[in-house]
């Protein structure tokens, strides 16, 4: 790989934006924060860098494309005309220009996405995964007989803990069936109900194609949060400062993990991402219960890549500086090993 790169970011576009837009008031805000991490990073490198937001119109890719000629795109598209639905289909648009990219193909983004899809695959391979339904959109909503309260119900295919409130923990039919109803009519989307593990939330990060690299084990901490009440990693959880702070919501490295255990995670997090066909970076939600059993609950190829980021944070902690990360993300994508 050539030591200075023509490097095109990719961005969401908030709404339609001329390809040679200037976006530098954007990315002085904080909804724009891993973007201007990203560009900051390959400045510093010494690599070629330019950016194009997309929101409505994918013809401005082969534009820029033409125009740049870029060695490689940075992806840090997650949705299209505010639909995160279409991220996977973005990027079979750069599969089939044949121009390398970093993160994850359109496969591994597909199968990640519907949390019931990717929880069958494991489920058949051995991976534990909690107790689950889905519920189509229009079936009538009945009572989850095969499954035990209490129950989290979310939307089948949101990302980032969106659909994901304290009111989607339910504990008999009546909140089962209202909370169902809700997904289906608020999200437009099938729900997937899934029996409420109790125990520590764990988040593995992962980089790689073939060679897996698994960094320190970051978890979400719940120091406020009544003992009686569901520790879950609702929206509000994640993305709502006052909140997080009212609940002492932290997230942090784990700690008073046993090596053995720690292994034990690793490895099951390298067959996750193995079997999901994920390549690039990705990071792995787990539950960890009292009697220290793991159960998947969801993957996330291409997290967030903000400097203060678990993925960052935790490659830091390995020793991996931010720019470097950045470089070893773009290496990946060039790479003839990645999955296709």
């Amino acid at each position: 790989m050539k030591k200075r790169l023509k490097v095109l970011v990719l961005f969401d576009g908030a709404q339609p934006t001329p390809i040679d837009a200037d976006l530098s008031e954007e990315m002085k805000t904080e909804e724009w924060e891993t973007e201007a991490n990203v560009m900051a990073a390959l400045k510093e490198l010494g690599h070629n860098a330019e950016h194009l937001a997309i929101f409505d119109d994918v013809d401005l890719v082969r534009q820029k494309m033409e125009s740049f000629q870029p060695d490689v795109l940075f992806n840090l598209v997650e949705q299209f005309k505010n639909n995160p639905g279409f991220d996977q289909n973005i990027v079979s648009l750069l599969e089939m220009q044949g121009v390398p990219f970093t993160g994850c193909g359109s496969t591994g983004l597909t199968l990640c996405k519907h949390k019931g899809i990717s929880k069958k695959i494991l489920g058949h391979h051995g991976i534990p995964t909690p107790n689950f339904v889905v519920i189509p959109r229009g079936q009538r909503i009945g009572g989850p007989r095969q499954l035990k309260f209490p129950i989290l119900v979310k939307p089948v295919k949101e990302e980032a803990s969106y659909g994901i409130s304290r009111a989607s923990f339910v504990q008999n039919d009546e909140q089962f069936r209202e909370r169902v109803g809700f997904v289906h009519e608020k999200y437009k989307s099938d729900a997937i109900a899934e029996e409420y593990i109790d125990g520590r939330e764990l988040y593995v990060s992962i980089m790689g194609n073939v060679k897996l690299t698994v960094f320190p084990i970051r978890e979400l901490i719940f120091r406020e949060v009544p003992p009686n009440e569901p520790k879950i990693a609702t929206y509000k959880a994640k993305w709502d400062e006052k909140y997080r702070k009212r609940w002492g919501l932290e997230g942090q490295f784990a700690e008073n993990l046993d090596p053995t255990l720690v292994k034990e995670i690793e490895k099951t997090c390298k067959d996750i991402y193995r079997l999901l066909t994920i390549d690039g970076y990705a990071r792995i939600d787990l539950r960890l219960s009292p009697e220290n059993k793991l159960s998947f609950i969801e993957a996330n190829p291409n997290p967030h890549l903000a400097t203060d980021e678990d993925f960052a944070q935790s490659a830091l902690k390995a020793g991996i500086k931010y720019p470097q990360l950045i470089q070893a993300i773009i290496r990946l994508g060039m790479s003839p090993s990645r999955a296709t």
